[in-house]
């Protein structure tokens, strides 16, 4: 196992051990202050390997968003979690939702992690980790995996800490349905 994976997993599993704590504070979740429901998300442009040069959180008005925040390409966590969310790409298209995909890994790592898996959906390189701080997702060096979903006039309508990869599309899903039926 080369160092990087080692890594990768070891953070993983002090994410997945420490994200349990959110549920005792939940503005507060491990990686920061979590930007508040209903109120609008965080705005952000960042870097993306889809080949469009950036991408903003403004881009996406009109359709619900799901942006995501993980440690690392790569890594045995992050690759089940983008794994669920590709194979539930035609779900979540059916819903007028898109997925983005945020961490601290260069434009470089993840075009190799998309082609890699298979991933048809943008990563976004938060090298600086700015838009992860935004989202109380930054713990470090690296994003906590936590995921956010956003209406289509940009309010941030969810939030997920504690995220179990193997489940967590479903999850959102479930939840994504939810609030588009509440929402008329």
């Amino acid at each position: 196992m080369s160092r990087r994976t080692f890594l990768g997993v070891l953070l993983t599993c002090c994410l997945v051990v420490a994200s349990s704590f959110s549920a005792v504070m939940p503005a507060f979740a491990l990686g920061g202050t979590l930007p508040s429901i209903d109120k609008p998300a965080p705005d952000f442009t960042l870097p993306s390997n889809s080949g469009e040069g950036t991408i903003s959180l403004a881009d996406y008005r009109g359709k619900w968003v799901v942006a995501y925040f993980y440690p690392a390409d790569f890594t045995p966590g992050c690759t089940i979690e983008a794994r669920k969310f590709q194979q539930d790409l035609p779900q979540y298209r059916d819903r007028n939702t898109e997925i983005l995909g945020i961490s601290a890994d260069d434009v470089n790592s993840h075009s190799e992690f998309c082609d890699s898996e298979g991933l048809k959906f943008p990563l976004l390189a938060d090298a600086k980790g700015t838009t992860s701080k935004a989202y109380g997702s930054w713990i470090g060096i690296r994003s906590a995996r936590h995921t956010f979903i956003i209406d289509p006039n940009g309010t941030l309508r969810a939030t997920f800490t504690g995220v179990n990869p193997i489940v967590h599309s479903k999850e959102v899903l479930a939840k994504l349905d939810q609030l588009q039926l509440s929402n008329g």
